[in-house]
This record gives structure tokens, C-alpha cells and sequence, in this order.
């Protein structure tokens, strides 16, 4: 079973004088034109009872869209789903999703959930992926990052599925640039197999998991402000100046890691950090999702949330957590694309 989420302007991307900005999508319509297929077997899903604080906001929102299980091809290949999606939510038992787009044009984020991986009913692939300069990148990423993973795992032992997360980060980029596309994505990723948390990230979407209520983050928000990522890129030739509060590679770029963005390839690196960790019951679940929540909501609230939207780390509807999650986000004044994906960790205990 495979979801890949296939949406210009982003908070990580400015043009650059200094150098050649990618070419961005013009606008797309925010309703399907008449001509396009409808959605592939769409259910309307009535609106979960809302939050005072935020019913007047659900009032003027589309109705959700509730995506079905299409096998290996996903939600990715549905093209009438490019043009005029606000917002994505998937329900499964073990994990749920959801997205939602911000005020600064169309969706650029995607997400990728692969359960049942060789028909291994505790193996799975999960990913986020904040597209940035237009969506190309991230649903690029989206559809081969976990085909990447199989394929440098094949053949090979438990102790290297570090090695084999790395080069399929490293192999999607280099395949990336071969499509000659513009824009780049952030990336955060969970591949659980035998009992085996590893995560790994480019960029600034973030894991975090709650062990036994206390937030941990598994991850590190790869940004020009970390200083060891400035003396990097420093040392490589190019500058980084903060305008406005935010730090920006040659005034441009506001993430250090990334798959795509080739014409600061020099400097900006897809190769990801990774951490790897045994799932024990005290692992309750993990939330990946892109910094249009962590800008806004931290670790601990977060765990918070879906421990409360979920009666402790009984997860009923992970789902309902990642939208309240967003909306949380969104009330606190983010304008960014948000997704936001919890997995059950507890449901892959070997």
C-alpha cells in the first residue's frame, strides 16, 4: 500500500541577484477547470467538530478530501489533483496525514506513506518533503526516495541501512539534477524494518517522537544560522548574511540542505543526518512534518497535542492530530505550507 502526495513562492526561497533564480509555475486556477477528470472516487468526510477559537475559519474552507488507497501508483498520479488542492487527509490505522496549503500560492508540499514494504507488515517507508521554488523537487522525491532505499539495500545486512539511506538521498538528487528542473525540497524520512526506527533528514522538516509522553527530536534543522553549517558553506567559497531575521546562502537560499536547487549545489548538500534507534514500548510515535508547523509549535506541544486529541498514546485517529496540529500553526500566524505526518510506532514493535 503506497500514498505519494504530488502543489510559488516559498519562505526557504528569495531570488537572488547574485545569482540565477529557477524559473517558478504561473499561477494554477483554485478549481479544476471542467475539462479535467474528477478525482479518482472522492468522498466528501463531514467536519469534525471544530475548536471555538477556529470554527470560523473551518466555515470558508472546502470540504476535505479524503484520498483512497490506489496501490503503487498513489494519490501522485491523480493529475486533477494539481490543480486547485487546498488540503490533504489520509486515515490509515497506523498513521495519518495531513496538509494543508498556505497563503503564498498553490500546495508545494508532498508526503510519501509506503506500509506493508515486501509484504512485510512491519516494514514501511514515510517521508515529507517541503518543496521550495515550485513543487518539482519534492515530487520527485516523494515517488523514488523509497525505490532508492530498496535498491541500495538490496543484498545487504541490517548494519548497512545507514549507508543505504544515504546514498538513496544522494542517488535522488543526482537523478533530480539530471531532469534539469528548477526549485529543491527539504526532506525528512522514517524507514522502519525489523524493529528499527532510522531516520534521516535535508533540510529543516523535522522529527520528533514522544518517549512515553516527552518530546525528542531526532533530527537538526540544517539552516545558514547553525554554525557549523555556516562554516561549511563559508569555507566553500560562498557568503551568508541574515536579512529581515532570516540567514540566507548568497541572499537567496534559507536552508543548507537540500535535494535540488542546482544552481547552489556547490554549497547546498543533499546529504542527510541520520539516526538510527531500536522501537521499544516506551516509543509512543513519531510526528515528521515540514517547518510550516515547527516555526510555530514546538516539540513538546506537539506531543502534547496528539497525546490529548488521542487519549494519551492510545493513537485512534492520528489524523485528527495532524490537522489540529496545522490549525494550531495556522492560528499562531504561519502562512507557509504545513504537513504534518504521525506514525503509530507502537503497531511496528518486533
Amino acid at each position: 500500500m503506497a500514498i505519494v502526495a504530488i502543489g510559488v513562492n516559498s519562505p526557504a526561497f528569495s531570488p537572488s541577484t547574485f545569482s540565477k533564480a529557477p524559473s517558478f509555475y504561473p499561477p494554477l486556477s483554485i478549481t479544476p477547470p471542467p475539462s479535467l477528470p474528477p478525482l479518482p472516487v472522492p468522498s466528501r468526510v463531514e467536519p469534525a467538530a471544530e475548536e471555538k477559537e477556529s470554527s470560523a475559519l473551518s466555515k470558508k474552507r472546502p470540504a476535505r478530501l479524503s484520498i483512497p488507497t490506489l496501490g503503487l501508483a498513489g494519490f501522485g498520479e491523480v493529475k486533477a489533483c494539481k490543480v486547485g488542492v487546498e488540503e490533504v487527509e489520509v486515515r490509515e490505522d497506523t498513521y495519518g496525514v495531513y496538509s494543508k496549503r498556505g497563503k503564498r500560492g498553490h500546495l508545494q508540499d508532498r508526503f510519501s506513506a509506503v506500509a506493508g514494504i515486501q509484504g512485510d507488515s512491519k516494514q514501511a517507508f514515510f517521508g515529507v518533503f517541503d518543496g521550495h521554488g515550485g513543487a518539482n523537487a519534492a515530487e520527485f522525491a516523494a515517488k523514488n526516495m523509497d525505490k532508492n532505499i530498496l535498491q541500495h539495500m538490496a543484498g545487504k545486512g541490517n548494519s548497512s541501512i545507514d549507508e543505504a539511506v544515504r546514498a538513496a538521498y544522494l542517488k535522488t538528487d543526482a537523478d533530480f539534477m539530471l531532469e534539469n528542473a528548477s526549485g529543491g525540497t527539504c526532506c525528512v524520512s522514517a524507514w522502519i524494518r525489523k524493529g528499527q526506527l532510522v531516520v534521516s533528514n535535508a533540510g529543516d522538516c523535522r522529527a520528533v517522537m514522544s518517549r512515553e509522553g516527552t518530546a525528542e527530536a531526532l533530527t537538526t534543522d540544517h539552516r545558514p544560522s547553525l554554525e557549523s553549517e555556516r562554516e561549511r558553506i563559508e569555507a566553500q567559497g560562498a557568503y551568508v548574511d541574515c536579512c529581515r531575521g532570516v540567514w540566507r546562502i548568497q541572499g537567496s537560499l534559507a536552508v543548507s540542505r537540500s535535494i535540488g536547487d542546482q544552481h547552489l549545489k556547490r554549497w547546498v548538500i543533499a546529504d542527510p543526518e541520520t539516526k538510527t534507534l531500536q522501537i521499544t514500548p516506551d516509543c509512543e510515535f513519531i510526528v515528521l512534518a515540514s517547518d510550516g508547523l515547527w516555526d510555530k509549535v514546538t516539540n513538546q506541544e506537539a506531543v502534547n497535542l496528539v497525546r490529548a486529541t488521542n487519549i494519551d498514546a492510545n493513537l485512534h485517529d492520528p489524523s485528527l492530530a495532524c490537522k489540529k496540529l496545522a490549525e494550531l500553526s495556522m492560528r499562531r500566524g504561519s502562512t507557509d505550507d504545513i504537513t504534518v505526518l504521525v506514525i503509530d510506532l507502537r503497531r511496528f514493535i518486533s
